[in-house]
């Protein structure tokens, strides 16, 4: 008796179920992960605003109101946002595309963009 060696129809089709399920459980995770990243982006950002708001404030004793007075560039994709700043505090917000959180940190007299915020903290929502 001559018998070919292969994988029948029913084998191949259970493969492809189990490699279903395994990529059902998979992709949601990858999902969050994804998400997390893009806020660790935002949360680093605002904290690297915070060394380039004491750095111009050690020059010009005061806080800047713009953000290319102090040549600040935010991470590809996230957008920040400074909200006010005076001689006394400042506050901002971080967006990035990828999410709809909303990340903000807040110095000095500044109201915090984000209740529960202390200050210096970066915190999402």
């Amino acid at each position: 008796m001559d018998r070919n060696r292969g994988f029948t129809l029913i084998e191949l089709l259970i493969v492809v179920v189990i490699i279903g399920v395994l990529a059902s459980i998979a992709i949601p995770k990858f999902g969050s992960t994804k998400e997390k990243a893009y806020m660790a982006s935002m949360k680093a950002d605002l904290r690297n605003l915070v060394t380039a708001e004491e750095s111009y404030l050690a020059d010009y004793v005061t806080y800047s109101s713009t953000l290319g007075n102090m040549g600040f560039q935010a991470s590809t994709g996230t957008t920040v946002t400074l909200i006010g700043a005076t001689g006394t505090g400042w506050s901002a917000t971080a967006l990035n595309n990828g999410t709809t959180h909303t990340c903000g940190i807040y110095y000095g007299t500044a109201s915090p963009p984000i209740a529960g915020a202390n200050e210096g903290e970066a915190k999402c929502n």
